[in-house]
């Protein structure tokens, strides 16, 4: 890439910030969102037009990319904006399409969720241009996408509110590699987000080599499953997908907590499951009917743990990322955590430092890896720690996957170490099955002040409040 990702996006941003008719962050990716998926989809037929010759695109030839945005003194100004909200819109909403054609099916559900909110043309040709500068195909960093979209979420202040968190890629891949998702299993993601699991998975099967023939290309299509209930991720998840050469992506574009757990069907249950699901939700009245009286709650996180384990064939796993809070708690909680150490064998927790998802939260969470079919006998625990000399994690310093090695290493030969600690089903069933457990080799270091040192201490603090309020005195009395 012979330019920077995030400074193209961040200029995009300020484009786009002169259109009067954008009001906020949002609508600006929303915006975005609906451009880089009509480019990427035009890059990708182009590819198949060059495999199969009677390929035909589900876009009319005048709305495709490479025939109105592509050419920097193409179309602009009135006539552009006339174009897009008369044209383009308009007929992607409303595409007829057979049951059969699934690309067209796909563009219609991507244009009824969105909108152009722009007004002016000028505008929307200076977004264009910038957009034809990132060359997606030539890409050697295939997380190109995954790149972008990380960069608004950190420019969007609000991302937290709703639980929507960017799971750190170093997290999504390490998941993915100790499950090990293979060609021929189903793998699932209830709560995709814009897809860094399904990517991830994808990525893993082609590097294992067993990608070979267009009807490995076709199983790895069906065997890649999402659900997504926001419309902007669900579009940029189909992006991510398209991307990663999945022509017609699985993901369904619905709330994966809406289908009633007596519902699923044997046809219906995976052999994986990698996920991040919303944890601080509250879900929607009525969403917690559709699960059994003594499951029922408000919470996203302990509902999507139900969810999941229903999922799971007998012998399926899972890797989850999951908050402090959902190891805890009686009542429901308690109950739903039984229900999993019951069914499944939750063989490792990984507790991971509280700045992990910095920018967007400090909540302490935990990666959980379990088996469902047999019931769980112990728990190895094992604490992942800071990099030597760093106190926290943050936009500028992301956990690596290279951290992991030792973690990996330690995983096929287990022993108690100062980090791993191992606890048995009897004692967790004592402690009210309460999963919160800390590292029993840590001490609670304590350190005793002097008397001297405490007086330093003092006298260092009242000097820092005087210089305050000195400051504070030269600034009011201008």
């Amino acid at each position: 890439m012979s330019h920077n990702i995030s400074g193209v996006i961040k200029s995009i941003q300020k484009i786009m910030r002169n259109d009067r008719g954008l009001n906020g962050d949002a609508q600006r990716i929303e915006q975005l969102g609906w451009m880089i998926f009509l480019k990427i989809f035009d890059d990708k037929d182009l590819e198949i037009e060059l495999i199969k010759d009677d390929y035909i695109s589900p876009i009319p030839s005048n709305l495709q990319w490479r025939n109105w945005a592509k050419d920097d003194e193409g179309i602009t100004g009135d006539e552009l904006l006339d174009f897009i909200d008369n044209k383009l819109f308009t007929t992607l909403k409303n595409l007829p399409t057979a049951a059969t054609n699934k690309r067209a099916l796909l563009i219609r559900e991507v244009f009824e969720g969105n909108n152009n909110y722009m007004k002016s043309g000028t505008i929307i040709r200076q977004v264009l241009n910038k957009i034809n500068e990132i060359d997606f195909n030539n890409s050697e960093d295939r997380h190109l996408f995954g790149d972008i979209y990380e960069t608004i979420l950190k420019e969007l202040q609000s991302a937290g509110n709703s639980g929507e968190f960017y799971t750190p890629r170093a997290i999504t891949q390490f998941i993915t590699q100790m499950i090990d998702p293979k060609l021929n299993e189903i793998t699932l993601d209830p709560a995709c987000g814009t897809g860094g699991f399904l990517v991830n998975t994808i990525d893993h099967i082609k590097s294992n080599g067993e990608v070979k023939t267009p009807e490995d290309r076709l199983t790895l299509q069906q065997n890649i499953r999402g659900v997504e209930l926001k419309p902007l991720p669900h579009m940029l998840a189909l992006t991510n997908l398209i991307l990663h050469d999945i022509e017609i992506p699985n993901i369904i574009y619905d709330d994966a907590l809406s289908k009633e757990i007596s519902s699923i069907s044997k046809k219906d249950k995976v052999d994986c499951i990698l996920a991040n699901p919303p944890f601080g939700g509250i879900v929607t009245d009525g969403m917690e009917t559709n699960f059994p009286a003594n499951f029922r709650t408000k919470e996203s996180a302990d509902l999507f743990l139900i969810l999941m384990i229903n999922y799971l064939k007998d012998g399926g796993r899972a890797g989850i990322v999951l908050p402090d809070g959902s190891l805890t708690g009686d009542g429901v909680k308690q109950r739903i955590r039984e229900k999993l150490l019951a069914d499944c064998s939750l063989h490792t927790i990984v507790r991971l430092p509280n700045s992990v998802f910095q920018p967007y939260a400090s909540v302490a969470t935990n990666l959980l890896f379990f088996t469902k079919g047999t019931p769980t006998k112990e728990i190895w625990y094992y604490e992942h720690k800071l990099p030597e000399g760093q106190k926290a994690y943050s936009k500028t310093k992301p956990i690596k996957l290279e951290e992991f090695e030792p973690l990996k290493l330690w995983w096929n030969n287990r022993v108690e170490n100062e980090q791993a600690w191992k606890v048995n089903i009897e004692t967790i069933k004592a402690n009210g099955y309460n999963l919160d457990i800390k590292n029993p080799h840590k001490e609670e270091v304590e350190h005793t002040y002097s008397s001297s040192e405490l007086l330093e201490m003092l006298s260092s603090s009242f000097a820092k409040s005087n210089t305050l309020l000195e400051k504070l005195k030269s600034e009011l009395s201008w």
